[in-house]
């Protein structure tokens, strides 16, 4: 998906401003900064009428997408560097394997997912955010969305994805993978591999986890199972494969369960 902005300008939502008209803060900062005058609290119901059309935009865009898996990194990350074309090749066997690639839509690692599915023919997805810099959507986007709010782009993420695939990042990163893992350690969505790609990047901070917040009681040690770890792109999707089969099996196993138990009701 190419972008018509030029250098200077922003997209607002929907909207293109340029010169003068760009404003100094972002829709985020002003619905969380409490400083300034309080007139804005005034606002606050135009803004729920804002909040809620995102979601809608964003539900209607993708509620007959198909399958996908959400793909994050860091938008720093160099084209043709390792971690860009491990990118690239993770987004491509994904699309093989069946699944949509969702992505923040920006450059980096999301370009590079964007980019192996998109040239692989796979359905290419970017979920954008306004941001006080300019970061368009990558020319690799197909179906592309831009929110002005975090947590309404957050819910598209986890809504219409089935697994999420993290490679190394920052602290976006680093939120979109506590986020799902949290989640799914609460079983507000279950069926939800969390593969982390890049063993020397993530091994401190999975070790950290292994060695403090399990012995300290912070968390069970069941929970390392809510994620994997690997380096092997085939490995990637093998394990989101794997489990989504493991859950259908599952859920027919449960299906057929039930079925039983209503037709021995109905003999009685």
């Amino acid at each position: 998906m190419t972008s018509d902005l030029e250098p200077g300008a922003r997209r607002q939502g929907p909207a293109v401003l340029r010169g003068r008209s760009i404003p100094q803060t972002t829709t985020d900062q002003r619905l969380l900064d409490s400083r300034g005058p309080s007139d804005w609290l005034h606002a606050d119901p135009w803004r729920v009428l804002r909040i809620q059309a995102e979601f809608v935009e964003g539900f209607g865009l993708l509620a007959e997408l198909p399958k996908a898996v959400s793909v994050f990194g860091s938008a720093r990350t160099k084209p043709g560097s390792q971690e860009y074309e491990l990118g690239v090749e993770i987004g491509a066997l994904l699309h093989e394997a069946g699944y949509a690639v969702i992505t923040g839509g920006g450059p980096g690692i999301m370009e590079a997912a964007n980019r192996g599915c998109d040239d692989a023919g796979g359905v290419s997805v970017g979920l954008g955010i306004e941001l006080p810099f300019e970061q368009r959507l990558n020319d690799h986007v197909g179906i592309g969305l831009e929110f002005r709010y975090f947590f309404v782009r957050k819910t598209m993420f986890v809504k219409y994805s089935q697994a999420f695939v993290v490679l190394p990042g920052g602290f976006g990163t680093l939120d979109e993978l506590f986020e799902a893992i949290t989640l799914v350690q609460t079983k507000k969505i279950t069926r939800f591999p969390v593969v982390l790609v890049g063993t020397e990047f993530w091994g401190g901070l999975m070790e950290w986890i292994r060695k403090v917040m399990v012995p300290s009681g912070k968390i069970s040690p069941e929970d390392l199972d809510l994620f994997h770890l690997t380096d092997d792109p085939g490995e990637v999707v093998q394990i989101i494969t794997d489990m989504h089969a493991r859950h259908e099996r599952l859920l027919r196993q449960e299906e057929a369960a039930q079925a039983a138990a209503a037709e021995a009701g109905d003999g009685t």
